[in-house]
């Protein structure tokens, strides 16, 4: 009588839970073939402004949102940050300096940021506009998207998106924000970390020189 040991059913791999599909240029398509574009927005520190500027600044922002005539959504991403390579930073200009004095300052420096993270958690906060497309633009609904020609759809969505990123560009600068479009580079390894929360901002190698998928459909 052969004994048939039970076996684990088989699981899914992590591709099939992620939704995006391809980034292509400064698109990322996914897999219902909806797409969108992401700016990336500078930090300011509001903080340092007068009264009066920040007055300023808070009407001007609302403005901004108030005049658009199409939906965006807005990310920030409140990461911990890793400082271990900035302390092995001072660490070296602390080896390498003669004078006794700012050795001196430089080890208090260290010291004093040291304590700082033992008693704060240090954040690296990230501010993005994703200006979204729907495929009910193609006039397509009810379509089973794999019936659809992906470059076809890339093509339309970035017909539709750039006029809207352009002029949600030239906003941002009106009100003296520095705006940034991530193309498929930055926008490759902000997914990247998004899905890896442990990896603390790694940097990939340039995606033209992968030559197959990291993760494979189950």
């Amino acid at each position: 009588m052969t004994n048939n040991k039970p076996t684990s059913p088989v699981k899914a791999s992590t591709q099939s839970f992620i939704e995006i599909e391809e980034i292509k240029d400064d698109v990322v398509l996914m897999k219902d073939f909806s797409a969108s574009c992401v700016i990336e927005v500078g930090a300011v520190n509001f903080w340092l402004l007068s009264n009066e500027e920040q007055t300023s600044m808070i009407y001007s922002y609302a403005g901004l949102l108030n005049s658009l005539s199409f939906p965006v959504q807005i990310l920030i991403i409140s990461k911990k940050m890793d400082i271990s390579i900035y302390l092995d930073h001072l660490e070296g200009k602390v080896n390498l300096q003669q004078n006794e004095l700012m050795k001196s300052r430089l080890l208090s420096y260290k010291e004093f940021i040291k304590t700082i993270v033992k008693k704060n958690s240090v954040l690296e906060k990230r501010f993005f506009f994703v200006i979204p497309f729907s495929p009910l633009e193609l006039g397509v609904s009810g379509v089973n998207p794999g019936s659809l020609n992906k470059e076809y759809v890339i093509s339309r969505a970035k017909t539709s998106l750039y006029p809207k990123r352009d002029h949600l560009l030239r906003l941002l600068a009106k009100i003296g924000l520095q705006a940034d479009v991530l193309y498929s580079q930055a926008l490759t390894e902000l997914y990247y970390n998004l899905y890896n929360p442990s990896s603390t901002g790694r940097r990939l190698a340039p995606v033209e020189s992968y030559t197959d998928v990291v993760m494979t459909q189950g």
